[in-house]
């Protein structure tokens, strides 16, 4: 379960944003102070996004606890929470290394998706990591078979799945067709080396902007094919 550090001063809205936390899978580690968040993150070093409110009563505001993470070298995501709907606030909290920004009220549905985005784009979880290949905007899921292109969903048949995941495992490597074959369709398969061809050509509309001019599924012309990204 990934950590997220909460650090927001006001209890009502802490709680709130803790309770959405819990709803969506995430362990939200509290913090009402700059202090006690710095301290949070020296005790849980696996958290793997921050929450900072930027507005806070004395010592330590959001904006000095973003400066102290970066300073650190920590590759955490850093979100601020900011009441103030300024664009100087925006700034001010990516310069000192925040990666997004959400301007209060926010709705729970709106603090999810920014999280969940983050996490993703940052590849902080190990755990999702492990049975993800990522490869240019190509996001292959193993575990659920699915693929992603810029976070957009591609519908493939259980046979493009199976030669996308044999591509990207094997970025840059030229396969003939009969390997692909093989790999793909099994030992034991009879059918011709056009088959492959003929599912290539399906996949590639799939996945190229121009089929006709393939960017990432290239042909090594009188041999096979390979991922070329």
């Amino acid at each position: 379960m990934k950590k997220i550090l909460v650090l927001e001063d006001e209890p009502n809205i802490r709680s709130f944003v803790v309770i959405n936390l819990r709803r969506s899978g995430y362990q939200p580690i509290e913090a009402e102070t700059g202090m006690q968040a710095l301290n949070q993150l020296e005790e849980n070093p696996d958290i793997c996004l921050a929450l900072l409110d930027v507005m806070l009563e004395g010592g330590i505001d959001g904006f000095e606890v973003c400066r102290r993470i970066r300073a650190s070298g920590s590759k955490i995501g850093i979100i601020m929470l900011t009441a103030k709907n300024q664009e100087i606030d925006k700034v001010t909290g990516l310069m000192t290394g925040a990666d997004d920004y959400v301007t209060k009220p926010f709705s729970p549905a709106e603090l999810t998706a920014r999280i969940d985005a983050l996490v993703r784009r940052l590849g902080d979880d190990a755990e999702k990591n492990s049975f993800e290949i990522t490869s240019g905007p190509f996001v292959l899921n193993t575990r659920n078979r699915t693929l992603e292109k810029d976070c957009k969903r591609l519908k493939l048949t259980q046979i493009e799945y199976q030669l996308m995941k044999l591509f990207m495992e094997n970025p840059g490597k030229a396969m003939s067709r009969d390997d692909i074959l093989k790999a793909v369709w099994g030992e034991n398969f009879s059918g011709e080396l056009k088959t492959v061809d003929v599912n290539i050509r399906r996949l590639r509309i799939k996945i190229e902007s121009d089929p006709t001019d393939p960017e990432y599924l290239t042909t090594v012309w009188g041999f096979g094919y390979k991922w070329g990204y």
